[in-house]
Parts: structure tokens; C-alpha cells; sequence
């Protein structure tokens, strides 16, 4: 009998630790789902912020690159403008020696028409 007892109380203890190992088991489980479930909510948000950065990032570039080209265009037209006014400076040289040898050269004619 008293083996009997024995092996009821053995039992009974194996009883309690298989369920305890199918209860922590069951435990393991629930915990990985809910591990797999935080990866994806991380991913999802990860992708999220990382489309908003990007976004960003490009509006950066964007502005950036507008500033750079107003900078050019601004010193080009100050080129340009400066340009313009040596040839203007250039030009009415130009006019003012050509009048200047017109004349000349009409006296000359002039007087070499003149001489007998």
C-alpha cells in the first residue's frame, strides 16, 4: 500500500509539472506572438518614419537647390548687366571715333577736291 501511496504522490507530482511545462509552454508561445507582433507594428513604423525622412530630405534638396540656382541666376544677370554696359561704354567709343575719322576723312576729301 504504501507503494501505492508513493506512486499516486509521484503522480500526482508529474501531473503538476507536466501541466506547469504545458502552461509555460503555452506562455512561450503567446509571448512570440506578441514578439512577432511588435516586429511588424516596428516595421510598419520604421517604414513610416523612413518615407517621411525621405520626403524631407528631398524637400531639402529641393529648397537647397532653388537657392543655389536664385544665387546663379542673380550673379549671371550681374554679369550680364555689366556686360551689357562695357559694350554700350565699347559701342559709343566706337561711334564717336568713327564720327570723329567721318569728319576727318570728308576734310580730307574736301581738300583734296579743292586743290588744283
Amino acid at each position: 500500500m504504501k507503494e501505492a501511496a508513493q506512486t499516486a504522490v509521484a503522480d500526482s507530482k508529474v501531473s503538476k509539472i507536466i501541466k506547469s511545462l504545458s502552461e509555460l509552454e503555452n506562455n512561450i508561445d503567446s509571448l512570440n506572438e506578441k514578439v512577432a507582433d511588435i516586429k511588424k507594428t516596428l516595421t510598419s513604423k520604421t517604414e513610416t518614419e523612413l518615407e517621411s525622412l525621405k520626403s524631407q530630405v528631398t524637400q531639402m534638396a529641393i529648397k537647397e537647390a532653388e537657392s543655389i540656382i536664385s544665387e546663379t541666376k542673380a550673379k549671371a544677370e550681374q554679369q550680364s548687366k555689366k556686360i551689357a554696359a562695357e559694350g554700350e561704354a565699347k559701342l559709343a567709343n566706337l561711334k564717336s571715333t568713327v564720327e570723329s575719322k567721318s569728319n576727318e576723312a570728308v576734310d580730307s576729301v574736301v581738300s583734296s577736291i579743292l586743290k588744283p
